[in-house]
C-alpha cells in the first residue's frame, strides 16, 4: 500500500471510530508502529487529525473526511459493486441513493451510462438522494433529474437527515433504492453509525418497490450502532467477490438475494 493510500485508510478508520491508538491502526493497516506514528504526525501537521498520547482523534476540521478521503479505499471492490448495481437500473427509473462512498460510485456509473446521457426533451433517470455530494456531482447532468430530500446536513457524512428529509420521502415513490451500510450482519442486517441516518435510509428503502443493500465485503460481520433493516425492507444484497461463500449462504438462508460483484477481467 502506497503512503497516500495508507494515510487515506487511516483517515477512514478515524472517520468510522473517532479515535484510534498507534498499535491498533498499525495492525489494521499492516504496517509498523513507527510508520504509523510518522503518518499520524504528518496528518496532524495538515490539521486532519489531532495527536493524543499513543494515538489520534479526529480533528475539529475533519468533518468531510469520510467523503474526501474514503473514495480510494477498496475502490476496486466498490467499483465492482457499483457496476453490478447499475445493471439493475432501467431507463425512466426513479432511483434512491443514500449517502456513502459505494452509493457515490453507483451515481458515477449511472451518470456515465450512454443510454442515460442521450439528448432528449425529458430526463432519462430520476435520482432521489439525501447526499449532498451525490447531488452536487449529478446536478450538471441535464438528462438526470435530481431530487434532494432536504433536511439537516450531517457534519461528517454529507447526508441530510431529520424530519424535513422524512417529509419529502413520505410523499414520493421510488422504483429501486440502493442503501449503503457501515456494517452488514446476517442477524442484525444493515447498520450504520448514526441513528438519524438509519431512520432516513430505512424510510428511503421502504418507499422503494425494490430495496438493495450495497456494501463491500469489509463491512460483512460488522455491527454498528443503529439498525437500518434486514429482509423486512431489503430483498437484495450486493457485495464483492471477497465475501466468503459460507457468509453469503447465511444471508441467502435468511431470504436475501446475494449478488457477488466481480471486477472486469484485465483488458475488458
Amino acid at each position: 500500500m502506497k503512503r497516500h493510500e495508507r494515510m487515506n485508510a487511516l483517515l477512514e478508520l478515524l472517520g468510522e471510530r473517532g479515535r484510534v491508538d498507534v498499535e491498533e491502526a498499525a495492525t489494521a493497516l499492516e504496517v509498523s508502529a513507527a510508520t504509523m506514528r510518522r503518518d499520524m504526525d504528518a496528518l496532524a501537521e495538515q490539521q486532519l487529525l489531532t495527536r493524543t498520547r499513543g494515538g489520534a482523534v479526529l480533528s475539529s476540521v475533519a468533518y468531510d473526511l469520510p467523503i474526501r478521503y474514503k473514495h480510494a479505499h477498496r475502490s476496486a471492490e466498490k467499483e465492482a459493486v457499483a457496476q453490478a448495481a447499475a445493471k439493475l437500473v432501467e431507463r425512466g427509473d426513479v432511483v434512491g441513493l443514500s449517502g456513502g462512498t459505494t452509493t457515490t460510485a453507483i451515481a458515477r456509473v449511472l451518470a456515465t451510462r450512454p443510454d442515460f446521457a442521450e439528448a432528449g426533451p425529458q430526463p432519462h433517470l430520476t435520482i432521489v438522494t439525501n447526499s449532498l455530494n451525490i447531488a452536487n456531482e449529478l446536478a450538471v447532468r441535464p438528462q438526470i433529474k435530481i431530487v434532494l430530500t432536504g433536511g439537516v446536513a450531517h457534519s461528517r457524512s454529507f447526508e441530510l437527515v431529520g424530519p424535513f428529509s422524512e417529509l419529502v420521502l413520505q410523499q414520493i415513490s421510488i422504483d429501486i433504492a440502493f442503501i449503503g451500510a457501515n456494517g452488514m450482519d446476517p442477524v442484525m442486517g444493515a447498520t450504520v453509525h448514526d441513528e438519524a441516518e438509519a431512520r432516513v435510509n430505512r424510510l428511503m428503502a421502504e418507499r422503494a418497490r425494490r430495496a438493495v443493500v450495497v456494501a463491500d465485503s469489509s463491512k460483512i460481520g460488522e455491527r454498528c450502532f443503529a439498525r437500518v433493516g434486514d429482509t423486512d425492507v431489503f430483498d437484495t444484497f450486493i457485495t464483492d467477490a471477497s465475501a466468503k461463500e459460507a457468509t453469503r449462504r447465511e444471508f441467502a438462508d435468511r431470504g436475501l438475494r446475494v449478488v457477488t460483484a466481480r471486477p472486469p477481467a484485465s483488458g475488458e
